[in-house]
């Protein structure tokens, strides 16, 4: 399984969102992109899958800007990736064969375990406010 480059992205700028979530201020595209070094144009349809999924809210003109929709721990890396790209180990639905209905078991118990630990990190634990004050994953 390949973490897509959007994924990386949208978990990377969740949690500058989360680091400035105390602050009260919004967060511009500009920001986000520069800070977490991710091209804007791109950044914008990220957001827009974030802000449709529930998880961020934005507003619209000077002012305006991004946000949580929820606080840092009620967001999982497995919201985002949701958000971002749907179902994920997503199964080809063809278990033909000896092996197919056995070997379907063990794909679902895959995706339920990488899935329970995806919900076990939320952007809380991401968020380090200092260079010093580091999460480990």
């Amino acid at each position: 399984m390949k973490i897509s480059v959007k994924v990386d992205y949208a978990c990377r700028v969740m949690a500058e969102l989360a680091r400035i979530e105390s602050s009260g201020e919004l967060a511009q595209i500009d920001h986000l992109a520069r800070t977490e070094a991710v091209p804007a144009n791109f950044l914008a349809q990220i957001l827009g899958k974030l802000r449709t999924s529930g998880l961020i809210t934005s507003r619209r003109g000077n002012l305006g800007g991004y946000r949580l929709a929820r606080p840092p721990e009620e967001i999982s890396l497995h919201d985002i990736m949701l958000a971002v790209e749907g179902e994920f180990l997503g199964l080809s639905g063809n278990f033909q064969g000896q092996s197919g209905r056995r070997l379907k078991q063990v794909w679902h118990e895959v995706r339920d375990a990488l899935a329970t630990k995806l919900k076990s990190y939320t952007l809380d634990q991401l968020a380090a406010k200092s260079p010093g004050e580091m999460y480990y994953i």
